[in-house]
């Protein structure tokens, strides 16, 4: 059988995308599953490819993970390599604005206009929702004049920050980190001024249907692909470390953070 791979949550911008092309392309190689790279770009949602019965390695958020009815199977998390990732397979949000705004500190933006991502996203969403609850339960009302959303992407964030649609939204870290390495002049026109707790990254998953042997092929190469010198091109161009193996009782801070929220009558950050 032929298994569907995307590698779309972290594709951007297409250098990284054709280094993680490769990424697949080599881990169907060393594990004999076949594997095809498929396109699901925006506008198509996210929840169609993690729904898709020949999933066979995909990238998933945690938070429609930890939600699913029908898990798809885990196969290895990524372990970014930059030092504030401290090695482990972690993430945090970026809350970003013009680099020419005025404003220096996250409490200086409440009042303007906040964007996000998409309900079901950790990074763009319930963490930006968990990073601002301390300050809304202070306040007792909305910190922000308007919500904008959703804006379904990190590219579709900093392009509505640099169009002045939106004043401060929320980034994906590592997606951050891999957009600003790859295109430098990015940094000149944003600047980051808070950043989130961490909570576990999203990773690696097959199918729920997906059988177990063809789940612990894919997993094993990636699991040395570090150990591989002829990839250490890829995990330079992708900020990666190594794989790890999904340690999935970590995933319930997302599922706690969530709660939280919602049970303090936050049910969409603004």
């Amino acid at each position: 059988m032929i298994w569907a791979a995307n590698a779309r949550m972290y594709s951007m911008p297409a250098a990284t995308a054709a280094a993680w092309k490769e990424v697949l392309a080599w881990t169907a190689q060393q594990s004999g599953v076949e594997l095809a790279v498929v396109d699901h770009a925006f506008p198509a949602p996210l929840s169609a490819l993690w729904s898709r019965e020949d999933l066979g390695c995909a990238f998933m958020c945690g938070l429609p993970w930890i939600r699913s009815r029908s898990r798809p199977k885990p196969i290895a998390a990524p372990v970014p390599s930059p030092a504030r990732y401290a090695d482990r397979p972690v993430y945090m949000t970026d809350l970003i604005v013009r680099a020419d705004s005025p404003f220096r500190t996250l409490e200086d933006t409440f009042g303007a206009r906040l964007g996000f991502t998409v309900e079901d996203s950790h990074s763009g969403f319930n963490a930006l929702r968990h990073h601002l609850l301390p300050h809304r339960l202070a306040r007792g009302a909305d910190l922000y004049r308007q919500s904008v959303g959703p804006l379904h992407t990190p590219r579709r964030v900093i392009d509505a920050v640099l169009a002045g649609d939106i004043d401060v939204g929320p980034l994906d870290g590592y997606a951050l980190d891999l957009m600003l390495k790859h295109d430098p002049e990015l940094a000149a026109r944003i600047r980051v001024i808070a950043t989130s707790d961490a909570a576990p990254i999203p990773f690696l998953v097959a199918s729920p249907s997906c059988p177990d042997d063809v789940v612990e092929r894919l997993r094993e190469p990636l699991l040395r692909l570090h150990l591989d010198t002829a990839c250490d091109w890829l995990r330079q161009a992708l900020l990666l470390s190594r794989f790890v193996r999904v340690e999935t009782k970590a995933y319930a801070l997302i599922a706690d953070w969530d709660r939280a929220a919602i049970a303090a009558g936050y049910a969409v950050p603004g």
